[in-house]
């Protein structure tokens, strides 16, 4: 919205260096007006974690214990007493692969989806390109997620060393990838969640239980080739786009896992439309939320 522009007017010698005018593009993003405020996305970082281990007794020790707790639970319940298969990989570690990477991208949506709601005050009161907000909560997870794959590392070094098997692949190469792209679904997922609920306020609510149905239909807690008997099935969950990366993940770090080319073409284009349908909706709300929020 805002331009920096050096414009003197006719007949005046007054000197205005910003313009400011109205967006009426439905793809309206100045990628070059986001570079300038990086200061303020930095800002916002350090304010979510702020906010998030204020007043806690741990304080960002949660960040590693949240996904370690979960991991043990996994272990017991559907590696102990369900006893799904983990493809012969420490069921411990297996459970912890799908789970960083489910952690991260749950993250994401469930930062996202609140922003233009939890932020109307500020949104109100002075200008700022609005998409540093859902930026600053992705770069939040993204952080958490770093700190949660060093400890993975450090846990697959240990079985390693011990002998269980594992070990990295080729497409450890392609772990970077898998967590961008993991990072972008999460974001056009969260914003489109967060452009549609300053009009249906509910839907913020069914945000949390539907990510967690959405775990139970990725391979989080069971590995992709345990649904080789039912191609059917095994069809309909490649449909989902976190299919892929997880299974890549696993393949990349642990040497097993079912990877197609084609699975994760398909949902690096899931993640593209999802992120481009998120903007867009994202442009076109922030005009005119401040009436409806």
């Amino acid at each position: 919205m805002a331009e920096q522009r050096n414009q003197t007017p006719a007949g005046d010698n007054t000197q205005w260096t910003t313009v400011i005018r109205p967006r009426t593009g439905w793809f309206d993003v100045d990628l070059e007006e986001l570079w300038r405020y990086r200061d303020l996305i930095v800002m916002f970082v350090k304010r979510n974690f702020t906010v998030m281990y204020k007043q806690t007794i741990l304080g960002p020790l949660w960040i590693i214990l949240n996904p370690l707790i979960t991991t043990i639970l996994f272990n017991v319940v559907f590696g102990g007493i369900a006893g799904l298969s983990t493809d012969g990989t420490p069921s411990f570690l297996f459970y912890m692969a799908g789970n960083t990477v489910w952690t991260f991208f749950a993250s994401c949506i469930n930062g996202t989806a609140n922003t233009f709601v939890a932020n109307s005050q500020v949104f109100g009161k002075v200008y700022f390109p609005r998409l540093t907000t859902p930026i600053s909560q992705v770069l939040t997870s993204l952080i958490n997620f770093f700190i949660q794959f060093v400890m993975y590392i450090l846990f697959w070094v240990y079985f390693a060393v011990t002998g269980s098997g594992v070990h990295l692949t080729a497409w450890a190469f392609a772990v970077p990838l898998v967590v961008l792209e993991v990072m972008l679904l999460g974001l056009g997922v969260g914003i489109i969640v967060s452009a549609l609920t300053t009009k249906y306020r509910d839907l913020a609510i069914a945000v949390s239980f539907g990510v967690q149905l959405w775990m139970y239909i990725s391979p989080v807690v069971y590995p992709l080739s345990s649904l080789e008997e039912s191609p059917r099935l095994q069809m309909l969950m490649r449909l989902n786009p976190m299919t892929a990366p997880i299974e890549v993940f696993r393949m990349g770090t642990l040497g097993t896992g079912t990877v197609e080319v084609g699975s994760l073409i398909y949902s690096l284009i899931v993640t593209a439309a999802a992120l481009v349908l998120g903007v867009v909706l994202f442009s076109r709300i922030e005009k005119t939320f401040m009436d409806t929020v």
